[in-house]
């Protein structure tokens, strides 16, 4: 099966509140204009991306007791995640996993991790 862009996440499944994130590109300048070496930016603390997606949230427990009178129904249920796909998401490095999928780098965050979201919303 050939990958396009629509596709390509398709076969991925995020777990528990985890989150997919593609970092930005790191500028290559800063404000007063010196050139950055390769690497300078990836060393910092906190780094940013967008969301490309996110896992079902929180799992909330089952009672333990069991009821005669209910049906047998295994669903969890999920306390959802605030990020969304497209998101700007500015996360703590030190609670990211890298990853390299296709060639192209990417980030597995814990919510917990995720210090600030920026939302394109149509008002």
């Amino acid at each position: 099966m050939q990958l396009t862009h629509d596709n390509r996440f398709k076969k991925l499944i995020v777990i528990g509140d985890r989150i997919l994130i593609r970092p930005s590109k790191p500028n290559e300048r800063t404000d007063s204009g010196l050139y950055l070496p390769p690497g300078v930016q990836e060393r910092e603390k906190v780094q940013q991306g967008y969301v490309i997606k996110t896992g079902p949230g929180y799992a909330i427990p089952m009672p333990p007791e069991e009821e005669s009178w209910k049906r047998e129904e295994e669903q969890v249920k999920y306390i959802p995640l605030q990020a969304k796909e497209g998101d700007l998401a500015i996360f703590l490095l030190s609670g990211a996993t890298e990853v390299l999928y296709e060639g192209d780098k990417y980030y597995i965050v814990p919510q917990g991790a995720v210090l600030l979201l920026e939302r394109d919303e149509e008002l």
